[in-house]
Protein backbone atom coordinates (compact mmCIF):
# COMPACT_ATOMS: atom_id res chain seq x y z
CA UNK A 1 0.00 0.00 0.00
CA UNK A 2 1.27 3.35 -1.01
CA UNK A 3 1.57 5.84 1.87
CA UNK A 4 -1.96 8.01 2.19
CA UNK A 5 -1.56 11.56 0.32
CA UNK A 6 -3.72 14.16 -0.65
CA UNK A 7 -3.14 17.26 -3.04
CA UNK A 8 -5.35 19.84 -4.10
CA UNK A 9 -4.97 22.16 -7.24
CA UNK A 10 -7.43 24.57 -8.59
CA UNK A 11 -8.73 23.84 -12.15
CA UNK A 12 -11.18 26.04 -13.19
CA UNK A 13 -10.47 29.75 -12.28
CA UNK A 14 -14.00 31.23 -13.98
CA UNK A 15 -16.12 29.43 -11.60
CA UNK A 16 -13.10 27.98 -8.94
CA UNK A 17 -13.48 24.49 -9.19
CA UNK A 18 -10.66 21.94 -7.11
CA UNK A 19 -9.53 18.88 -7.48
CA UNK A 20 -8.59 16.92 -4.27
CA UNK A 21 -5.98 14.06 -5.27
CA UNK A 22 -6.32 11.08 -2.79
CA UNK A 23 -3.73 8.46 -2.87
CA UNK A 24 -3.57 5.42 -0.36
CA UNK A 25 -5.65 4.14 1.85
CA UNK A 26 -9.19 5.77 2.28
CA UNK A 27 -9.28 4.02 6.28
CA UNK A 28 -10.67 5.41 9.43
CA UNK A 29 -7.49 7.16 10.60
CA UNK A 30 -6.58 8.71 6.86
CA UNK A 31 -10.31 9.54 6.57
CA UNK A 32 -9.84 12.16 9.14
CA UNK A 33 -7.46 13.80 7.68
CA UNK A 34 -9.54 13.94 4.16
CA UNK A 35 -12.05 15.44 6.49
CA UNK A 36 -10.23 18.24 7.96
CA UNK A 37 -9.09 18.72 3.69
CA UNK A 38 -12.51 19.06 2.58
CA UNK A 39 -13.55 20.83 5.14
CA UNK A 40 -11.44 22.95 4.69
CA UNK A 41 -12.25 23.93 1.14
CA UNK A 42 -15.91 24.58 1.80
CA UNK A 43 -14.41 27.13 4.93
CA UNK A 44 -12.64 28.35 2.32
CA UNK A 45 -15.24 28.87 0.08
CA UNK A 46 -14.87 26.31 -2.57
CA UNK A 47 -17.54 24.57 -3.36
CA UNK A 48 -17.16 22.45 -6.61
CA UNK A 49 -15.13 19.56 -5.48
CA UNK A 50 -14.12 16.99 -7.90
CA UNK A 51 -12.34 13.67 -5.63
CA UNK A 52 -9.95 12.43 -7.58
CA UNK A 53 -10.04 8.87 -6.38
CA UNK A 54 -7.74 6.86 -9.44
CA UNK A 55 -4.86 6.10 -6.83
CA UNK A 56 -7.14 4.62 -4.06
CA UNK A 57 -7.88 0.96 -3.77
CA UNK A 58 -9.99 0.92 -0.78
CA UNK A 59 -12.20 3.22 1.24
CA UNK A 60 -14.03 2.51 4.51
CA UNK A 61 -17.43 2.87 6.19
CA UNK A 62 -15.83 5.98 7.57
CA UNK A 63 -14.75 7.90 4.33
CA UNK A 64 -18.12 7.02 2.64
CA UNK A 65 -19.61 8.54 5.37
CA UNK A 66 -17.65 11.75 4.98
CA UNK A 67 -18.17 12.26 1.49
CA UNK A 68 -21.98 11.78 2.51
CA UNK A 69 -21.39 14.24 5.57
CA UNK A 70 -19.27 17.03 3.33
CA UNK A 71 -21.85 16.90 0.12
CA UNK A 72 -24.75 18.49 1.75
CA UNK A 73 -23.11 22.14 2.75
CA UNK A 74 -21.43 21.47 -0.49
CA UNK A 75 -24.85 21.60 -2.01
CA UNK A 76 -26.69 24.12 -0.07
CA UNK A 77 -23.76 26.93 -1.27
CA UNK A 78 -24.49 25.93 -4.85
CA UNK A 79 -22.04 23.43 -5.51
CA UNK A 80 -20.94 19.65 -5.44
CA UNK A 81 -18.78 16.96 -4.63
CA UNK A 82 -17.82 14.67 -7.62
CA UNK A 83 -16.69 11.25 -7.21
CA UNK A 84 -13.60 10.38 -10.26
CA UNK A 85 -11.96 8.01 -11.55
CA UNK A 86 -12.87 4.92 -9.12
CA UNK A 87 -10.68 1.55 -9.75
CA UNK A 88 -13.35 -1.45 -9.98
CA UNK A 89 -12.97 -2.49 -6.53
CA UNK A 90 -14.42 0.83 -5.86
CA UNK A 91 -17.29 1.45 -7.86
CA UNK A 92 -18.33 -2.24 -6.66
CA UNK A 93 -18.45 -0.77 -3.12
CA UNK A 94 -20.32 2.26 -4.52
CA UNK A 95 -22.90 0.64 -6.33
CA UNK A 96 -23.47 -1.91 -3.39
CA UNK A 97 -24.16 0.86 -1.35
CA UNK A 98 -26.46 2.61 -4.01
CA UNK A 99 -24.07 5.74 -3.32
CA UNK A 100 -24.92 6.76 -6.71
CA UNK A 101 -28.43 7.87 -5.92
CA UNK A 102 -26.31 10.95 -3.91
CA UNK A 103 -23.05 11.44 -5.60
CA UNK A 104 -21.67 11.70 -9.07
CA UNK A 105 -19.37 9.57 -10.39
CA UNK A 106 -17.39 10.42 -13.29
CA UNK A 107 -14.57 8.80 -15.20
CA UNK A 108 -12.28 11.57 -15.31
CA UNK A 109 -11.59 15.14 -14.36
CA UNK A 110 -12.49 16.32 -17.65
CA UNK A 111 -15.88 14.36 -17.94
CA UNK A 112 -16.61 15.74 -14.12
CA UNK A 113 -15.62 19.04 -14.59
CA UNK A 114 -18.33 19.67 -17.45
CA UNK A 115 -20.72 18.40 -15.06
CA UNK A 116 -20.09 20.99 -12.62
CA UNK A 117 -22.75 23.38 -11.84
CA UNK A 118 -25.55 21.00 -13.50
CA UNK A 119 -27.04 19.76 -11.05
Amino acid sequence: MDAFQLNSRCIDDARPTWVVEVHGYVDTQTSLVLEKELRHHLHEGHHHLLLDLSEVDYISSAGWGIFIAVVRPLREKGGDLKLVGMQRDVIDVFELLEFQTLLEAHADVETALSAVGQR
